[in-house]
């Protein structure tokens, strides 16, 4: 088997991939699917890490507009969500043989570890998987970008961006039968043609760093470790 493409990556998934489709909550059967795909990609000796989102159970903007909960308590909500979901995802690796740490941006000792870049960088040399909870740790910012600052801050090779399709397409697939998948863009063309991929903020953290995206469909068995080998799934976002 030929030695993989990229030896480190960030793998980026929203909180509505770890329940079925259409509801809310933590569906134990997606995030075994989730684990699964993991291991294939960890078993090729590849450092995984893992940035989830928490909209499956808050979502911090979302919330601040139905209640009188400021926008910035919705927002921190929010973040803790995404502990909740580190840590259904670190059980369910570990249950499966993959040795894991989580990794808060917001501090829980008794939990998880809190952010250290360095010792985040051991712990993948280790062959551990590391799960990045609670975004930034800061209000007002996403997910997304908060992947793309632990990408850049641990040298990855590429961020992985799971959807629910495989890549960028000419118009919504769901809708239109004749569109057909992009294999390639800069961060320039998605910046001009105000692609909804990920937020601006992570596309510029990601060109400064030299990181390309990746759109990936997580969910078809098998595409993510395709991909660190090399193979042209899904659509890359790079300097171009």
């Amino acid at each position: 088997m030929s030695e993989p493409r990229y030896k480190r990556v960030v793998l980026k998934i929203s909180g509505e991939g770890l329940c079925s489709p259409g509801n809310s909550g933590i569906d134990g059967r997606q995030l075994l699917k989730l684990a699964e795909e993991i291991k294939l990609v960890t078993d090729l000796g590849v450092q995984v890490c893992v940035v989830v989102g928490g909209g499956n159970i808050v979502r911090g903007s979302a919330i601040a507009k139905d209640s009188p909960i400021e926008e910035s308590t919705g927002h921190y909500m929010g973040m803790l969500a995404t502990v909740v979901n580190a840590l259904a995802v670190q059980d369910t690796l570990e249950s499966i043989g993959v040795p894991t740490r989580v990794q808060s941006a917001l501090s829980i000792e008794s939990v998880c570890e809190k952010f250290i870049r360095r010792r985040a960088i051991r712990h993948l040399e280790k062959g551990r998987t590391v799960i990045f909870a609670a975004g930034t740790g800061n209000p007002f910012v996403t997910t997304d970008t908060g992947a793309a600052l632990r990408a850049a801050e641990v040298r990855a090779d590429v961020l992985l961006k799971a959807t629910k399709v495989d890549g960028v397409y000419t118009s919504d697939p769901v809708k239109d039968p004749t569109a057909t998948r992009i294999e390639s863009l800069s961060f320039q063309d998605v910046i001009e043609r105000r692609l909804e991929i990920m937020d601006v903020s992570a596309f510029d953290l990601c060109q400064r760093s030299g990181i390309p995206i990746i759109v990936l469909d997580l969910w078809k068995t098998g595409n993510m470790s395709a991909i660190v080998r090399g193979e042209g799934i899904g659509t890359v976002i790079g300097a171009g």
